[in-house]
């Protein structure tokens, strides 16, 4: 029986790339996969961070608002096109909320009210709260990036890859906001075994990225698709290249 999944990278709102997000959300629609996992850092929640602590930048906006604008922009354009499973993984960025209030008015953290889940009423559009290492595929793990030690590298595909010799298992992840899969093999006498290690790419607006301060990343914008046949897993990566990019032969232009 055969799977597919699509993963949706790094959006970050309200820093997401309104229109390639809204087309992949939109290709969602028409590809109707089994599976939608967010690997994570849906939202930015730029306030409660060690970056903006005792700075003004800790005042201005709002957790709410912005949690509004991940419900206008994601949770709900996705629900009017795609019923089935949609799980979320917390990334560093969706936990700043819980773990500021967590660390500076702890008697009101088990509120949960600064969880992701509850900022985005995942129940209301039932969507799943995903551990933060998920067994979406045999063999394969899927996961944010900034748990379980994994350590960072420069070069797309390498840290996953890393992290999946670690692991032992085919790992696919986000954090980096760079696109590759690369495999490793290994074994003797010709039982080889692989490993994959996918970064899931992301879909955020590079302008709006104001941590950069002017330096240009080595991000590149784009998606994953899990082919999954029975205990064999197909990685396809989805680049989004000069606004446009290609599944199964078809042009997504935004």
């Amino acid at each position: 029986m055969s799977k597919r999944i699509v993963i949706v990278p790094d959006t970050q709102i309200p820093l997401h790339h309104r229109k390639a997000m809204k087309r992949v959300i939109d290709f969602i629609g028409e590809y109707q996969p089994d599976e939608v996992v967010h690997i994570g850092d849906l939202m930015d929640y730029p306030q409660p961070s060690r970056w903006s602590k005792d700075t003004r930048a800790e005042f201005e906006g709002s957790v709410f608002e912005d949690s509004e604008m991940g419900k206008k922009h994601f949770l709900e354009p996705l629900r009017e096109v795609y019923s089935g499973p949609v799980g979320v993984i917390e990334g560093n960025h969706d936990a700043r909320p819980r773990e500021y209030l967590e660390k500076y008015a702890p008697a009101l953290a088990e509120s949960r009210a600064f969880h992701l889940d509850t900022l985005l009423d995942f129940e209301k559009y039932n969507v799943q709260w995903l551990p933060k290492f998920y067994e979406l595929a045999p063999g394969w793990v899927a996961t944010h990036g900034h748990k379980g030690g994994i350590r960072l590298t420069q070069d797309a595909g390498k840290t996953a890859l890393n992290a999946g010799v670690r692991f032992g298992k085919s790992v696919v992840m986000g954090h980096t906001h760079r696109l590759a899969a690369l495999p490793k093999s290994f074994g003797y006498d010709g039982n080889i075994q692989t490993i994959w290690g996918v970064e899931a790419g992301n879909l955020m607006d590079m302008r709006q990225a104001q941590y950069l301060k002017g330096a240009t990343a080595n991000w590149q914008m784009g998606f994953v698709i899990l082919l999954v046949n029975k205990d064999r897993v197909t990685p396809v990566v989805v680049p989004i290249v000069d606004n446009e990019f290609t599944v199964d032969g078809t042009v997504y232009e935004i």
